[in-house]
């Protein structure tokens, strides 16, 4: 018996998945259990497992993208497989290729004039998506539970639609020659970029700046570091402390920790805190949910794991998913000062910076300290100038005096 191989549903609103490799040969003997893929979404890489045990056929190849659901190999549990002479893993068989079905890309057709009668069985927020943009939902494929449509099942569809009605780009080879190559994007630098533009265009994104000593946080690390990595087995590092005082900021300037949904301020009494972590597919931005609760040494664990996660690409879309603040480290890099981009829907992001000394002026002296400069990009539409310098001087001021951070360590 053939049991067919389908491309997962990896989240409500994504209807295209692009198969990164295969970890098996085409015709080769898998067990139930085995790793057979790697499928990249637009915002996370997921591992699909062999359920049955049998010969594995290949239908659709690396590098190709797929739609949801769709039949991308299967396994033959009557027949025994071997690994298939000079074949590279993800070769595609030698065979007729498959007769349609019902897993193919869907024609859209144009929308109705009149096409919203059908909508008594849709959730709030879909039956207002359809209404409002003259969808009608027998059109549309449901990717939720049991099939039903979600919003972001509208929006693929308007967005595809639309795409549909666009002239083809036109990429000129003219500039190419020898020495140049093309690679195609993946989906989640796709992703990112559509994330980048369109906060770009739906935000008022102003950023203001500080700088902050930190030479007492500097020596509290040096202090207490060997004996919290010795009880805790994690090392104590800046970021705990500015995950810590973000924060206690936010308590004291909710404003940046809330979001515009609509025409609502949505405001939350909890702060899951975004980490942004560089890999080589792109920026991720992993969630330490439930961060105003947390020790330093939660802290530093979570912050950990993540970053693990996402440097291994197994990060899922629930880790990556429901942040309300994002801080962004590129002094990792050696960057001396930037203005961070917001991350959707948030309304805020610090960015801190490489620490530098310079000399600072105190008490009538010039002495030497290591400064960092910290930057907040926040959407104006919700946070006003105020709120965030104050904010940003919070942290500023929670940093150089570390002792109002709690430190349950020292």
């Amino acid at each position: 018996m053939k049991h067919d191989i389908v491309a997962p549903l990896v989240g409500e609103s994504i209807t295209e998945v692009s198969i990164l490799k295969w970890t098996k040969q085409n015709g080769e003997q898998v067990k139930s259990g085995d790793m057979l893929l790697e499928i990249e979404s637009d915002k996370a890489t997921v591992e699909i497992v062999a359920e049955k045990s049998g010969a594995l056929t290949i239908l659709k190849p690396a590098g190709e993208r797929v739609l949801v659901k769709s039949v991308i190999g299967f396994i033959d549990d009557a027949a025994t497989g071997t690994v298939s002479s000079g074949a590279p893993a993800g070769a595609p068989p030698k065979v007729p290729p498959p007769a349609p079905t019902s897993t193919s890309a869907p024609s859209i057709p144009p929308p109705a004039a009149s096409n919203t009668s059908n909508v008594v069985d849709l959730s709030p927020a879909v039956r207002k998506a359809v209404v409002e943009n003259n969808v009608n939902p027998a059109q549309v494929q449901g990717t939720g539970k049991d099939g039903r449509i979600t919003k972001g099942d509208v929006f693929a569809y308007m967005a595809a639609l639309a795409e549909r009605k666009q002239p083809a780009a036109v990429i000129s080879n003219a500039s190419d020659k020898p020495g140049d190559r093309r690679v195609q994007m993946p989906m989640i630098r796709q992703r990112i970029a559509e994330r980048l533009v369109f906060a770009q265009h739906t935000a008022a994104i102003l950023t203001t700046f500080n700088e902050v000593d930190m030479k007492p946080v500097m020596d509290v690390r040096a202090k207490h570091k060997d004996a919290f990595e010795k009880k805790n087995g994690v090392k104590l590092s800046f970021m705990s402390f500015f995950t810590r005082a973000c924060t206690l900021a936010l308590k004291q300037i909710p404003a940046v920790n809330a979001m515009i949904d609509g025409k609502d301020f949505l405001y939350h009494d909890y702060a899951d805190v975004g980490v942004a972590v560089g890999t080589e597919r792109g920026l991720v931005v992993p969630v330490v949910r439930g961060a105003d609760k947390m020790t330093f040494a939660e802290i530093e664990k979570a912050i950990g794991e993540l970053a693990l996660k996402a440097r291994n690409g197994k990060l899922s879309i629930a880790d990556m998913s429901g942040g309300t603040f994002t801080i962004s480290n590129g002094g990792t890099y050696g960057s001396l000062l930037s203005t961070p981009i917001l991350n959707p829907p948030q309304s805020g992001i610090l960015g801190m910076h490489k620490i530098m000394d310079r000399a600072i002026v105190i008490d009538g002296k010039i002495e030497v300290r290591p400064m960092m400069y910290l930057a907040l990009s926040y959407d104006h539409r919700i946070i006003d100038g105020k709120e965030a310098v104050t904010f940003l001087v919070t942290v500023k001021d929670l940093l150089e005096n570390p002792s109002k951070l709690g430190m349950e360590f020292a």
